[in-house]
């Protein structure tokens, strides 16, 4: 079977043929969507597969909060260290046994060699997560370890050269620290599974540093049965046998660690959800076969076949447990597909903020506000992997995307709302998944405005309508009613002349109300002579003195329809509100354009009043309306000192 490497995208829904989580191993797609999403759309060459996405150009390396490197440097580092860790396993395991090695040695080369290459894997494609740099630490202990041992058990190392591999033989001991206590127990972010363990980290690595020191440092009569030249940086007399003793007690602390990260993880497994589950018992499994195996090679000779079983066992549970949960389970976004002979490994990357809106950008142009909302948490809840995520408007409705079960384990503000996230399917959320739901808050944060715009909006034209209708119903049908009442009684009377006049007087007075209520709807002025005409009109009949100011291009300009009639009603909710409530004895209406906005100002000198302590009135729908029009509407006002209302709107013609 042919093995291939093939950057893919994490599309925002489970597309026809991609990799689902929940079935394994599946065909790679072609689909469009996916070669679309891909960065440059093209295929490789090699295994047809879409080239992956462009991954960021600087990354912050996890172990080193406060230093940030190129993409490229990061993944050198991770190779170079996996490269120093193969070729001291390689190397050291040929020294001791020289050529031709026997087929057990070679089965203990390529174990060996799996931790590198997982670890090389995870650091490469997420290094922003600090597990895959964990396993190539513990990798390169593994290494140097093996690399120092073979140096002394070959005899190679004399003298000065003698003293290096001591100190790389006995990185075998923090190797096996970290396999039986961090590698498990960080697992699968690098990060803690509570505040609790902290005591328990510090135990472990004061218990790893005394075991390390204790093998360093100990006398020649630990190293001759192994080592034909000793120690030679061994203690002697009594502070041998105490270091000795020492270099013991630190191990047996580690394994008893290490056994209560083990009983730790079954606590976990017995408690947690059903996808938390499914990824810990590979971990289970795998820190049981590790401690175990090692524990079981101190019971066997080393010369036997059970030594092999037990050494093979030790080192390749753990790498086997985690290369499982990986692939498995859609683990650190590698994923395994199968097409035809050919199996891929498929590193699934996080997609972009404008991956993300690009895919949705066709729906969302054809969806109301309500169900962009929706769609926009469907897209938080695909791009995270998390169980649900809601977006929440300030007046508390919920638009949910999954079933919404348990508290949110991430909240962020999105403009006048928040978007609220379940648990993740798998693992922690990241610091990379922080950064990309605070950069999806910026545009579900302007839905959101435009969600409550809308509605407002709907509220707005909904009283309007009322409006309309209560001045229809207790003015013009009114009296319709009375003109029709009177034309019957005309004639069944026989009026006369007087009553003819009477009845047609009332029927031009009807017709001039109704013209009025028209006019309010949408003024003929307005429509015919522009809004620098409709203005004037309006400002000419009020009975109090009013100027009007009209910038003396605009009067030969017209504008949309939305445009003039927005601006047109602020107008006249303002010179109404000063003369209803603010008793003014003079009003100044202003109307310019400048900076490619159509401005018009109206000022009074009534009483003013607090805008703060104000609620919202006839004005707040037509700020809502021009605020839909990409414009705004301000009001500026105070006890005793008038009130100016400025509104503006693009100046589109």
């Amino acid at each position: 079977m042919e093995v291939s490497l093939v950057e893919g995208v994490r599309g925002i829904g489970r597309l026809p043929g991609v990799l689902d989580p929940k079935l394994g191993a599946a065909p790679v797609t072609d689909h469009p969507a996916v070669l679309r999403s891909a960065g440059c759309g093209k295929l490789h060459p090699v295994c047809g597969q879409p080239h992956g996405r462009r991954v960021p150009e600087r990354v912050t390396l996890p172990f080193m909060s406060s230093l940030t490197v190129s993409t490229a440097r990061a993944h050198a580092l991770a190779a170079s260290i996996a490269g120093v860790t193969a070729a001291g396993i390689v190397t050291g395991s040929l020294l001791e046994t020289g050529l031709p090695a026997p087929f057990s040695q070679w089965l203990f080369i390529v174990v060996c060699l799996a931790l590198p290459a997982l670890g090389w894997l995870i650091a490469a494609k997420r290094p922003d997560n600090l597990y895959g740099w964990l396993l190539l630490a513990t990798g390169l202990c593994l290494g140097l370890g093996g690399l120092g041992t073979g140096l002394l058990l070959s005899g190679v190392a004399q003298g000065p050269p003698a003293v290096l591999a001591t100190l790389m033989a006995s990185l075998f001991t923090v190797f096996y620290g970290l396999t039986w206590v961090f590698v498990p127990l960080l697992f699968p972010d690098g990060r803690l599974p509570s505040r609790r363990w902290r005591v328990g980290v510090w135990i472990a690595v004061v218990a790893i540093t005394v075991h390390w020191l204790g093998v360093l440092l100990g006398p020649d009569a630990v190293y001759l049965p192994v080592f034909r030249r000793g120690n030679p940086l061994g203690l002697d007399g009594a502070a041998g046998l105490l270091i000795s003793a020492l270099g013991g007690l630190g191990q047996v602390t580690t394994f008893l660690v290490a056994v209560a990260v083990l009983v730790s993880l079954v606590l976990r497994w017995r408690r947690g959800a059903p996808a938390e589950r499914r990824l810990l018992r590979w971990m289970i499994v795998g820190s049981a076969g590790t401690v175990g195996g090692f524990m079981a090679l101190t019971f066997v000779g080393h010369s036997t076949a059970g030594a092999l079983v037990a050494l093979v066992t030790g080192i390749a549970s753990l790498p086997g447990g985690i290369a499982a949960a990986v692939f498995r389970h859609n683990l650190l976004d590698v994923r395994v597909g199968i097409r035809g002979s050919r199996l891929f490994l498929v590193f699934d990357l996080r997609p972009t903020v404008d991956e993300l809106l690009t895919e949705l950008g066709p729906a969302l142009e054809e969806a109301e506000p309500v169900e962009q909302l929706g769609r926009l948490a469907g897209a938080v809840r695909a791009g995270l992997e998390t169980r649900w995520a809601a977006v929440e408007l300030a007046d508390g409705t919920r638009v949910v995307a999954g079933k919404e079960e348990g508290e949110a384990a991430l909240t962020v503000p999105a403009g006048l709302g928040r978007i609220a996230c379940g648990p993740r399917t798998a693992g922690r959320f990241t610091a990379e998944d922080r950064r990309l739901l605070g950069a999806l808050a910026v545009p579900i944060g302007l839905a959101i405005q435009s969600a409550a715009l809308a509605g407002r909006l709907v509220n707005a034209q909904e009283v309007e309508r009322r409006r309309i209708e209560r001045n229809i119903h207790d003015g013009v049908q009114q009296q319709l009613v009375a003109l029709i009442a009177g034309l019957e009684l005309a004639r069944a009377t026989g009026g006369g002349a007087d009553s003819l006049a009477l009845l047609r007087e009332q029927a031009r007075q009807t017709l001039t109300d109704l013209r009025e209520l028209a006019a309010g709807i949408h003024p003929s002025v307005l429509a015919q002579g522009g809004l620098a005409e409709a203005v004037e009109e309006r400002c000419s009949r009020l009975p109090v003195a009013t100027t009007v100011i009209v910038d003396p291009g605009l009067r030969s300009r017209r504008f949309r329809d939305e445009i003039e009639g927005a601006l047109y009603f602020t107008v006249s909710e303002a010179v109404a509100n000063a003369l209803k409530h603010a008793a003014a004895s003079r009003i100044e209406v202003r109307l310019t354009e400048a900076d490619g906005r159509l401005r018009v100002a109206v000022s009074d000198d009534g009483r003013g009043f607090a805008p703060a302590a104000t609620v919202r009135g006839g004005l707040g729908p037509l700020a809502d309306r021009l605020a839909a029009l990409g414009g705004g509407l301000d009001v500026a006002s105070a006890p005793g000192a008038g009130t100016r209302v400025r509104a503006w709107v693009p100046a589109a013609p």
